[in-house]
């Protein structure tokens, strides 16, 4: 059903609420998460929705990126769970962004809206260049969103050490906690970022976690825009998982403007090899 559009309770909504946007558009690979069956919500859809009625704000669901050539004025911030190039309609053949759209999404980030990236959000517009190493000019997308998707290994649980126990929503998860997910292995990070929790490889299994632990969940600044990421939410029951729920939420909160957190850049304090990618070396 393409085009389709579909969104939480918002006639009913005061005033005062915000609203986003939570594109599901999947132009590579669609997670089982997003996908609709018969035109109905898919599971994050509906999870998301449901948090935004449980703490104050409004979700619109739509796999239509074309959206971004229109009026963006209603959306206080954009929320992804994307894949691929949104300029096309390959994937799952839901109508696609323009490049102009692409850019009045970027305008808006840094004219002060909010976005916040679930999972695969860094599995989108990729950067030009070997998937296995940095690149020093990434794709505009990227340079927003802070940090890029290389590879997953098999789901596993890992270790998330928290850095920031202050940051909205992370207060009540202590030192650090366990989840079983699919994992990312990220590069090309922003060296401006705020680093909220990092992905303790030591003892994972697979070639892409073969590496100093790295970012997983950050905040930064765009302009004037908040940008929240986190990686984790590939699963259905991450996203019934509290302390999933909780991180999300806390995210969207911060960058709708709800709540204020200082981000200063952490991220050669915290992560200081997060950008050595180890598997992509050959062994010795």
């Amino acid at each position: 059903m393409a085009g389709v559009t579909l969104a939480g309770p918002a006639k009913s909504s005061p005033p005062s609420r915000k609203k986003i946007l939570f594109l599901t558009k999947s132009a590579g690979y669609q997670h089982g998460v997003v996908r609709r069956v018969d035109g109905a919500l898919a599971y994050a859809e509906h999870a998301l929705i449901e948090l935004g009625n449980k703490h104050g704000f409004d979700v619109e669901a739509s796999k239509d990126a074309s959206i971004f050539d229109g009026d963006l004025e209603s959306y206080a911030a954009f929320s992804f769970f994307t894949t691929g190039d949104l300029t096309t309609t390959s994937g799952d053949g839901q109508p696609a962004m323009s490049p102009a759209g692409k850019q009045a999404f970027l305008n808006a980030i840094r004219a002060g809206k909010g976005f916040v990236g679930f999972h695969c959000a860094s599995d989108t517009f990729h950067t030009p260049g070997k998937s296995s190493e940095n690149q020093v000019r990434k794709d505009p997308y990227i340079e927003m969103l802070g940090g890029e998707f290389m590879n997953h290994g098999r789901q596993q649980k890992a270790r998330m050490k928290v850095i920031n126990p202050a940051f909205p929503g992370i207060e009540s998860l202590g030192g650090s906690f366990l989840l079983h997910e699919e994992w990312y292995s990220l590069k090309n990070f922003a060296q401006d970022m705020h680093v909220l929790l990092v992905l303790e490889t030591e003892g994972m299994d697979g070639t892409g976690y073969q590496r100093p632990p790295f970012p997983s969940t950050w905040a930064r600044r765009e302009g004037r825009g908040r940008v929240f990421y986190t990686s984790m939410g590939h699963r259905e029951d991450i996203w019934t998982n509290p302390a999933f729920q909780s991180i999300a939420v806390g995210g969207i909160q911060w960058a709708l403007g709800n709540i204020d957190a200082d981000v200063p850049p952490n991220i050669n304090d915290v992560t200081p090899q997060a950008s050595v990618l180890l598997s992509s070396k050959p062994a010795p």
